[in-house]
């Protein structure tokens, strides 16, 4: 079961999907794994990741931590998928970090790759045999953002969350610590 759920900056995206899937782990009787996709780019991004590391820690939960900020599709391929519930967190930073990967190339190449990269993802999330919560940012309701690079990842983060949406079985919009339920599936047995 794929349960995608989405929200703007602090919003309580993350400590919603956080409490989701410890659930489903305890439920199935089975390990939490934190996939990870947020790399330390500077002292405030450090101090991010520090603190949702440190908020994990102090609640006393279990969770297995794999950092995967570029291959994530890769990594879902090649996990042990039947004693794990995932939380993915989150496909915002995932898809920065892959136009970042690209920035010094032009952005019909940059298009390319990351059209490549979340059609790759996609298949890896429809071919998982596992439950996994994913968090992204809900991007496309502010301004339209000036220059190129920016509209383009804005882009693509709509067409990624649009992706995901379409394939997962629940989705959740989180407003001000508030989760909305926008779509879901019965569980089939």
């Amino acid at each position: 079961m794929i349960h995608f759920v989405l929200g703007g900056a602090r919003s309580g995206k993350s400590r919603f999907a956080e409490k989701q899937t410890l659930l489903l782990a305890r439920q199935q009787n089975k390990q939490a794994v934190y996939i990870a996709t947020a790399t330390a780019i500077d002292d405030e991004m450090t101090d991010r990741i520090i603190q949702h590391q440190n908020d994990r820690v102090s609640k006393g939960d279990k969770w297995q931590l794999i950092e995967c900020p570029l291959t994530l599709a890769q990594q879902l391929m090649n996990e042990e998928q039947g004693d794990c519930v995932y939380l993915l967190d989150c496909l915002t930073l995932w898809l920065n970090n892959q136009l970042f990967s690209r920035q010094k190339n032009s952005s019909e190449e940059q298009q390319l790759h990351l059209k490549a990269e979340i059609k790759t993802l996609i298949t890896a999330l429809m071919n998982l045999n596992a439950d996994i919560v994913i968090v992204s940012n809900e991007v496309g309701l502010g301004v339209i953002p000036l220059g190129e690079s920016t509209r383009l990842y804005v882009d693509y983060c709509g067409w990624l969350n649009q992706q995901v949406a379409e394939i997962s079985q629940q989705v959740t919009l989180v407003t001000a610590g508030i989760p909305l339920t926008l779509k879901s599936s019965p569980v089939t047995c």
